[in-house]
């Protein structure tokens, strides 16, 4: 059997890295995009050389990973990094099967004219899943070459982490890009002006200076973004949003749950675990527990749990646990709320909704999840008998640090009263305020002793993006400089 010429590996590598020549520019398929927020924080990883480690770019299918590097290359060539010495390679070509990384690593050299082992390279593998064994020898070229920086990026992302984890400890340092918020959302629109705030002293939004001259135009982006918005692909095209559906489901969560997981997880039963994942995204932010998902399927509670564990190592759904009125977590977790990652599958999975739709409330709580999900902080929600708070927070003490009551609606700013579960609890737990979105309203009113800040939904998922993505700048550089865990600092801090 021929074996596929080394002359031909080498004509790829240069095709895929068109910058190397004349005028050293990137294609114009990736020129066209406007570079996610993200940029900043990744490039600043990837440049950092203190640490002698491979970084894994993470994240759920089609969030905008490959078109991320790119921007990266980008960015170094600007800042006088060699065009030959950044490789891109997209390794899921048929023309790599069966290489190994050193092996294309050599074909890297051959082409540029670049010794990876002596001289500093960025090398960019792409879909590195679909090379065997890839974290035994990233593994193993970490350890032995001090010069190339080595960054791998994957659209299996359960897999990437349970392998990086399992073969990368103390080699690989994960970086999760998750679908966009609403700040990154408006961003990328070049919508953000619709956004008034001042910041604080360390460059943070404060909620008391958030405003907008236009809340009917936000709130119609907003319901785009509940729609639309998790996905930049779907985000910026017309032609997408008339069937989202075909899409989204065909082209991410049908291959995370029809080859992702199977291939990974050993999943028999494919139409169990669609079943079960449709069943979910239709109850995202409503509480469910195993023993109602097993006698409405028929599937045991035990494999049920398992697919839950697999969709939420998928990144397409998460797991919140419940706490009670004095912010006690239950022995027993019978009783569980499961959240989509972001809001737009559900919209794509069965329809679009408008903005006095029923199932708005859920949604809106949905996306405050789903900016949250951004950072490593630790979320609940309360519930006891006749009374529920939708999120909150518990600070190192096991006490609760805040509340949230995530509302569609301007009712409790006109009948705060009727806040009754948000402040028992905000009694019992000795909290002095609490936040309430809303849909159009803002402002501050006293009730019982407590203070309640009140403010648009939109205007919140917009603060709470733009500083979740600051933050992570922040505690990214502390982990790196420190050797601390970011979510260490994160969980005890406020946004």
């Amino acid at each position: 059997m021929k074996q596929i010429p080394e002359d031909q590996v080498v004509a790829r590598i240069q095709t895929e890295n068109p910058w190397w020549a004349e005028p050293h520019m990137l294609p114009p398929s990736i020129l066209e995009w406007t570079p996610r927020p993200y940029l900043d924080l990744l490039y600043s990883l990837v440049a950092n050389r203190s640490v002698q480690r491979a970084m894994i770019l993470l994240g759920p299918r089609r969030v905008g990973k490959t078109v991320l590097i790119h921007h990266v290359i980008q960015r170094f060539m600007k800042d006088g990094v060699s065009p030959r010495n950044l490789c891109y390679v997209s390794v899921d070509h048929p023309l790599y099967n069966g290489l190994r990384l050193e092996q294309i690593l050599e074909a890297y050299k051959n082409a540029s004219g670049v010794d990876y082992r002596t001289e500093e390279c960025f090398v960019f593998f792409d879909e590195i899943q679909y090379l065997r064994d890839w974290e035994i020898h990233l593994k193993a070229l970490v350890d032995r070459n001090k010069s190339a920086r080595l960054i791998a990026s994957g659209s299996a992302a359960a897999a990437l982490r349970l392998k990086s984890k399992e073969s990368g400890a103390g080699r690989f340092s994960d970086f999760m890009l998750p679908p966009l918020t609403f700040h990154e959302y408006l961003f990328l629109l070049g919508q953000s002006e619709l956004v008034d705030f001042a910041r604080k002293h360390q460059g943070f939004i404060e909620a008391r200076g958030v405003a907008t001259m236009d809340i009917e135009q936000l709130n119609l982006h907003f319901l785009n973004y509940l729609n639309f918005g998790g996905y930049p692909e779907v985000a910026f095209s017309k032609e997408i949003q008339q069937d989202p559906g075909r899409f989204v489901k065909s082209d991410i969560i049908d291959k995370v749950l029809l080859r992702d997981l199977p291939s990974l997880y050993g999943v028999q039963d494919v139409q169990e675990l669609n079943y079960l994942f449709t069943t979910l995204a239709f109850n995202t932010a409503d509480e469910i527990s195993l023993e109602q998902l097993s006698t409405g399927s028929g599937v045991a509670k035990n494999t049920i749990k398992r697919y839950i564990d697999y969709l939420e190592a998928a990144f397409l759904v998460r797991i919140v646990h419940r706490v009670d009125r004095n912010a006690k977590r239950f022995k027993r977790a019978n009783f569980f709320k499961v959240y989509l990652t972001n809001p737009s599958i559900r919209s794509a999975l069965f329809a679009p909704v408008g903005a006095n739709d029923e199932v708005m409330g859920s949604l809106v709580e949905t996306a405050i999840f789903s900016q949250w999900f951004h950072s490593n902080v630790q979320l609940h929600y309360a519930r006891w008998n006749k009374g529920e708070v939708d999120i909150v927070c518990l600070g190192p003490n096991q006490k609760a640090a805040w509340a949230i009551e995530a509302k569609w609606s301007d009712r409790y700013f006109d009948r705060p009263e009727e806040l009754r579960s948000l402040l028992r609890f905000c009694h019992t737990q000795n909290l002095g305020e609490a936040m309430v979105t809303t849909r159009t309203k803002s402002g501050t009113i006293e009730r019982e002793n407590v203070t309640l800040r009140f403010m648009p939904a939109s205007q919140y998922c917009y603060m709470l993006g733009f500083n979740l993505v600051h933050r992570r700048h922040i505690l990214e550089g502390l982990s790196e400089k420190n050797g601390k865990k970011a979510g260490e600092q994160e969980a005890q801090a406020d946004v």
